[in-house]
């Protein structure tokens, strides 16, 4: 047996990689022992990050306690896989055995992919580190938190000198004439760097899980909430083992015009100087040149003049958000190319090229979920990275489908964030139009009930504007993400007067979002400020920003909405057609036949009451591909 021994806050700790049937057996005698005691920590090492794509292997299991850890080379075979499989409860005798996971859901995929231990099976036995560590503190490092990385979490919490062997295997990557992408395939199964690595995420796990639960407890973090984090990874993880179907032809396709289309609008570029689109001092030299200005507040940091997709959608005359013309100004061309340029060139890397390098043998993308992101616990999805794309694009959700005679169903909440604003702040008016939207007459209302002309009628008058309601939709979205009057103007192409106007307006109609943003902000200093969620998550602020507080509050129920809507849907027995959370969207692949009436159920467990405000989804029902519910013909 090979043993690798190590200090940890002090404290001797021990690596041990069998190599026969005696030390197997050894093995066989600790878990066991350990078993009794408690969860025992979980790890795997893998060729990657990619784990459903052709010849992704898995190379070691590893089982840990706070001072000893097993590395089980699973890429031999034999004993060592068979023995994996034991520990992990693949028979019957340990099926109750609990686990220490940190960043479970990746983990679970890997040992669902590739050792047949299910998600549902292992799932409800594993307690997750880095859930936890984002109930004490969600923050990342560069936002003044500790993130949710293991290494610099262990030395937060557990030793201060706490190995970062990471560092340690690039040198050995490089040694071997490997990268850090190939690395991991590539270093020899035996490197003593590479099993001590293995083996100290075991033993860290083990012992920042202690530190956390009394973090957590000293904290008053509820254990329902603990819990319910791990109901959505859960839920999150089998969507992600689902996939989507990928259209490959189409996606071969869309990408040779992608790069067709990048390479046409850097001509158009070098035509003004520029030679290089990603320069931003080529930019600021061109579009000054061409006669632009910048306002007041458009600088960077060091004081440059800024040249990013905000000041150039102004110049181009395209709305921030949609890319539609705002029709304000006479556009600029250089603007325009740099913007559908760098578009083109960021959609193959993100989207198509990402689609056909994932997919899995039998033509399916896994898209991985993150069930508790940023520092409202907004969940994301990433590589492919499906949230960032535009809101109105069908080019690229065009190349996901539905399985063969199914179509898609996209659910989203309606105006979900000024709901909640409505409910968590009591404001009246708002949710007096919210409780009553059924009873406003449709020729106001032709499309349903709209919170946003609403709002511009309170203020305007039955002669309200299509014109009113754009500036009053603004300033609500100000008011729930925390942007200033200015910066709402230069995003939506409003005088910036006009909408100083619209938001002492709304505060007017509207006063208690106000009140209780002060509110919430005095509550904040007096608790190390943090505001604590309705649902009782802690969201820490920052000093210098603390308006940001209706923001977080509002995103993060927001957030809890959707969550909750998750356990609805999977009670209803749902979960096997659905395929992704995307902000407050649903995505389902279901049956073509009965579609409205899955249409309906979803909706059905969609739809609650929040603090005396419906929150209400609708179901829109397309085509197979999810780009048929954006406008594309499949």
């Amino acid at each position: 047996m090979k043993v690798y021994d190590y200090r940890i806050a002090g404290e001797p700790v021990h690596v041990k990689v069998p190599e026969d049937s005696h030390d197997i057996r050894a093995f066989r005698y600790w878990f066991e022992t350990a078993n009794k005691r408690g969860p025992i920590a979980l790890d795997t090492e893998t060729t990657g990050l990619d784990i459903y794509s052709p010849g992704y292997r898995l190379r070691t299991v590893q089982f840990g306690d706070r001072d000893t850890a097993w590395v089980l080379l699973w890429e031999r075979g034999g004993i060592f896989e068979e023995t994996a499989r034991w520990a992990l409860g693949s028979g019957a005798r340990f099926t109750d055995a609990k686990f220490q996971i940190h960043n479970a859901p990746f983990d679970w995929a890997v040992l669902d992919r590739h050792a047949g231990i299910s998600i549902e099976d292992l799932a409800p036995r594993t307690i997750d580190t880095r859930l936890k560590a984002g109930l004490v503190d969600p923050r990342q490092p560069q936002e003044g938190g500790r993130g949710t990385a293991l290494k610099p979490l262990s030395a937060y919490y557990v030793d201060p000198n706490a190995p970062d062997t990471q560092g340690d295997l690039t040198a050995v990557f490089r040694s071997l004439k490997l990268t850090k992408s190939t690395g991991w395939a590539g270093i020899p199964l035996d490197h003593p760097t590479y099993l001590l690595y293995a083996g100290l995420d075991v033993i860290l796990t083990a012992r920042l899980d202690v530190c956390l639960d009394e973090e957590l407890d000293k904290l008053g973090v509820r254990p329902r909430l603990i819990a319910y984090e791990h109901e959505i990874a859960r839920i999150c993880a089998v969507m992600q083992r689902t996939g989507m179907v990928l259209d490959t032809d189409y996606t071969r396709a869309l990408d040779a015009q992608l790069a067709d289309e990048a390479l046409r609008y850097e001509a158009v570029a070098l035509r003004y100087g520029v030679t290089n689109v990603n320069a931003p001092a080529q930019l600021r030299e061109a579009l000054a040149a061409m006669g632009e200005e910048w306002q007041p507040d458009e600088l960077t940091a060091t004081g440059a003049l800024k040249v990013d997709k905000a000041v150039l959608h102004r110049f181009a005359d395209l709305d921030f958000q949609s890319g539609e013309p705002l029709g304000t100004r006479k556009p600029n061309p250089l603007a325009e190319a740099i913007i559908k340029s760098k578009r083109a060139g960021k959609w193959r890397s993100a989207y198509t090229g990402t689609f056909l390098e994932t997919m899995d043998s039998d033509g399916r993308v896994h898209a991985f979920i993150n069930s508790m992101m940023a520092r409202t616990a907004r969940m994301s999805v990433t590589r492919p990275a499906l949230q960032t794309l535009p809101s109105g694009d069908w080019m690229i959700r065009r190349c996901l489908m539905a399985e063969e005679g199914h179509v898609m169903i996209s659910t989203d909440f309606s105006a979900v964030e000024m709901r909640v604003l409505a409910a968590l702040a009591d404001v009246k008016q708002m949710k007096h139009g919210f409780q009553n939207a059924d009873s406003y007459p449709k020729d106001e209302y032709p499309n349903g009930f709209d919170i946003h002309m609403y709002t511009a009628r309170l203020v305007k008058g039955p002669g309200a504007t299509k014109a009113d309601r754009k500036m009053f939709k603004g300033a609500g979205f100000g008011k729930v993400y925390g942007g200033g009057y200015k910066g709402v103007a230069r995003q939506t192409g409003a005088d910036p007067e006009d909408m100083r106007r619209t938001f002492a307006e709304y505060d007017r109609v509207f006063p208690e979002i106000k009140r209780m943003s002060n509110r919430w902000q005095r509550e904040a200093y007096e608790t190390g400020m943090v505001h604590l969620s309705v649902t009782g998550r802690r969201l820490p602020l920052d000093r210098e920003r603390m308006y940001a507080v209706v923001n977080y509050a509002c995103q993060s129920v927001a957030r809890d909405c959707l969550g909750q809507s998750l356990i609805h849907l999977e009670e209803a027995g749902l979960l096997p057609y659905m395929r992704l959370p995307i902000h407050d969207e649903v995505l389902c692949s279901v049956p073509q036949a009965e579609a409205a009436e899955y249409a309906r159920e979803i909706e059905r467990c969609m739809t609650f009451d929040l603090y005396g405000v419906p929150i209400e989804a609708e179901a829109e029902i397309g085509k197979r591909s999810w780009g048929s519910l954006y406008g594309a013909d499949v």
